[in-house]
């Protein structure tokens, strides 16, 4: 037995297998498979908030 031939029963049992494999999972992106249903966004969008005090507000200075 050469080295061809066992190289070639080597490449047919390695194609086989690869082919295997892609027939299984399936196609390659988006082919083949369902559509994403499209996000529905039902709920009403929130009023902004109030902006949070950025420090100490003084509101009386004391005179001495």
């Amino acid at each position: 037995m050469s080295s061809e031939s066992v190289g070639g029963i080597f490449g047919a049992v390695v194609a086989a297998i690869v082919l295997a494999v892609a027939i299984v999972f399936g196609p390659i992106g988006q082919y083949g498979k369902p559509a994403r249903p499209a996000k529905v966004d039902t709920a009403a969008p929130a009023a902004p908030a109030a902006p949070a005090p950025r420090g100490p507000v003084i509101r009386e200075v004391p005179n001495q």
